[in-house]
């Protein structure tokens, strides 16, 4: 049995998809950020980084988003969400390192400024880029999204694109104008019209 902590509103809607579309057994221990829960004595036993999602598994514990996605992947290889083909498993791993190292630090700039400066000024000037940020990380994804004729990342649905989608979802509460990205709203439309993706979805707002 697997359990993946996770929090509405994060990153960790891209796991709750993950487990879904494999069908694997898994359980849900929600965390509530509102009463930071995720800084709790418990927790921290889980997941020393105070973050989510964090993923326990009969071999230990995992965390950080794009390993979980890949071992998720990897307990159900019949659901296809990562690539047999070596390139095209090492394009799913390059873009869910992008999204990991660049597109969430870039909108965590909006909120979470004391994880880089002490300074209450450097916090709302980090804040104040944050549409700029974000809206060219979305240019950057458009172009991504380039690479195929179908909606997704590589030929087939993959992990990686529930990665995107997981930040993407965060584009518009970041001041990034959605209408000059086609690509990547057809992104969003394809992912939230897999039935195993929606159930997730509709636990996360």
């Amino acid at each position: 049995m697997l359990t993946l902590h996770l929090a509405r509103g994060t990153i960790s809607v891209a796991a709750h998809i993950a487990l879904e579309e494999t069908g694997l057994p898994h359980e849900l221990a929600w965390l509530d950020f509102g009463r930071a829960e995720q800084t709790s004595e418990s927790y921290a036993r889980v997941n020393p980084k105070l973050r989510v999602p964090a993923l326990v598994t009969p071999d230990g514990i995992l965390t950080e988003t794009p390993a979980i996605l890949e071992h998720i992947a990897s307990l159900a290889p019949e659901a296809d969400l990562m690539p047999a083909d070596p390139w095209a498993a090492a394009k799913a791993r390059e873009a869910m390192a992008w999204c990991a190292a660049t597109f969430h630090v870039a909108h965590a700039h909006k909120m979470r400024g004391a994880r880089w400066a002490d300074d209450p000024d450097a916090h709302e000037a980090m804040a104040a880029k944050v549409p700029e940020t974000m809206t060219a990380c979305a240019s950057l994804a458009e172009e991504m999204l380039t690479i195929t004729d179908g909606p997704w990342l590589l030929e087939a649905v993959s992990v990686a694109d529930f990665h995107l989608h997981a930040i993407a979802r965060w584009l518009p509460g970041d001041g990034v104008d959605l209408a000059p990205f086609s690509r990547l709203q057809s992104h969003a439309a394809a992912v939230a019209s897999r039935p195993a993706a929606a159930r997730a979805l509709s636990h996360h707002g």
